[in-house]
């Protein structure tokens, strides 16, 4: 098995301080040395302190894979706390008035909620992403890839606009039965709306994810009203369904489900699409060896969302009080489960920077565990399945034009462009 790796201390970035008697750690997530590449730090972290209390977040994080897999499932945890507490009983000020509307409509969110209310959203919305009803969407991905890799033009492009936006975008606001031309509006609301969770936001950033909020709702309302008199073959028209059976469902959180999914549908894809892309082209590994056959293809896609994933922390709220891995936890106190350290655990994963889809299977955390595992996993498997075989078989002498440009949202690791010389476009296979 792999030991710990201790990078060089020119490999780390310049923010990073560690006591590791204390188990303190001061790490700026916007350090461009950082964001770029967090994988040092997290190996750096890992051998003085796997569980730490990152300062510049004011929580407890958790590194190892066992750790973190272990947390998103223990119920001790809850992406919610107001169910359990008030926040003027945890010492919380309210949200500022100007905020106020984003967490209104968060309120809805099955992301941000617990059972029993979880459990009623999740039901609801389940069946639309099981993987014999994402299966059916292969052709579609096929098809789209296509069209997308044709309309290509020019020596150099860049990826993410190109190809890794319009696929999870387009696939699933069809899947909800929304404008697929109203995608770039859609995308922008998105980011905006994203952007609340980034560290250090602003004033500025909160008031466009506000503006972004309010729009994005009121252009799904319209949408609902439509289909209510129209009905068709898509989720909107299933969450309406569940709706007016018992009224299970109100229209607040209709509008938010299917603003939800429409976000968390493609933002996470997107970067998967790019990080995969990056990773494959800075490895000295042959497309048509990765994507030799299906299973050599699905065994290739855990490995890259493994070896990039595009989120790297998702919290919880300790639901009581408990002692944890040594940390003394009350009430209201939230951690942090690191899931691009854990896909990295070097004890599980011996060289853990390798792109190597012939690694023993073990699970990757990716897409979390628990009552909150990520119900668009199949589509998002699926989507890296269909689009990355024929994007390198079609652009068989693809290289990297420029050094990938990572945005700076640590949580979400991504990047901003990749800018490819694509070379040869050779024509689709007839069959």
């Amino acid at each position: 098995m792999g030991g710990p790796q201790i990078p060089s201390p020119a490999d780390l970035p310049a923010s990073l301080r560690i006591d590791a008697a204390a188990r303190r750690v001061w790490l700026s997530p916007s350090d461009p040395g950082f964001f770029r590449d967090p994988y040092p730090a997290y190996a750096a972290i890992r051998a003085a302190c796997p569980v730490f209390f990152w300062e510049d977040y004011g929580q407890w994080c958790f590194t190892g894979h066992g750790a973190v897999g272990a947390l998103f499932r223990d119920r001790r945890f809850g992406r919610e706390i107001t169910h359990v507490a008030s926040r003027s009983a945890l010492g919380w000020p309210d949200h500022p008035d100007h905020v106020e509307p984003f967490y209104a409509f968060e309120s809805n969110s099955m992301l941000e909620r617990e059972p029993p209310v979880h459990t009623r959203l999740r039901a609801l919305v389940n069946r639309a992403f099981v993987s014999r009803t994402v299966e059916r969407l292969r052709p579609r991905v096929a098809a789209l890839t296509h069209r997308l890799i044709d309309a290509f033009s020019g020596d150099v492009i860049d990826l993410l606009p190109a190809f890794a936006e319009p696929i999870p975008v387009t696939i699933i606001a069809e899947m909800l039965g929304v404008p697929v031309q109203a995608a770039p509006q859609l995308l922008k609301w998105s980011h905006e709306m994203v952007a609340m969770y980034a560290f250090g936001r602003t004033r500025a950033v909160e008031d466009r994810a506000v503006a972004a909020t309010l729009a994005f709702s009121s252009f799904m309302r319209e949408h609902v009203a439509a289909r209510r008199g129209k009905p068709g073959d898509d989720i909107l028209t299933l969450l309406l369904a569940a709706e007016a059976d018992g009224d299970r469902l109100s229209e607040d959180e209709l509008v938010t489900t299917a603003i939800l999914l429409l976000n968390a549908g493609h933002e996470a894809t997107v970067h998967a699409i790019g990080n995969g892309v990056a990773a494959i082209l800075r490895s000295a590994l042959d497309p048509k060896h990765l994507f030799g056959s299906p299973e050599r293809t699905n065994a290739t896609v855990e490995e890259l969302l493994r070896l990039d994933p595009p989120l790297h922390m998702f919290s919880r709220y300790a639901l009581e009080p408990m002692t944890v891995a040594g940390v003394d936890l009350k009430l209201g106190d939230r951690i942090g489960l690191l899931i691009g350290a854990a896909n990295h655990d070097p004890t599980i994963y011996p060289n853990p920077e390798r792109l190597d889809p012939d690694r023993a299977t073990v699970p990757h955390v990716a897409f979390g565990a628990g009552l909150h595992f990520c119900i668009g996993a199949p589509l998002a498997r699926l989507e890296l399945q269909v689009a990355l075989p024929i994007l390198f078989e079609r652009l068989p002498t693809v290289k990297l034009a420029a050094p990938p440009v990572y945005d700076d949202r640590y949580h979400f690791h991504g990047l901003e462009s990749l800018r490819l010389r694509i070379g040869a476009v050779h024509p689709v296979r007839s069959t």
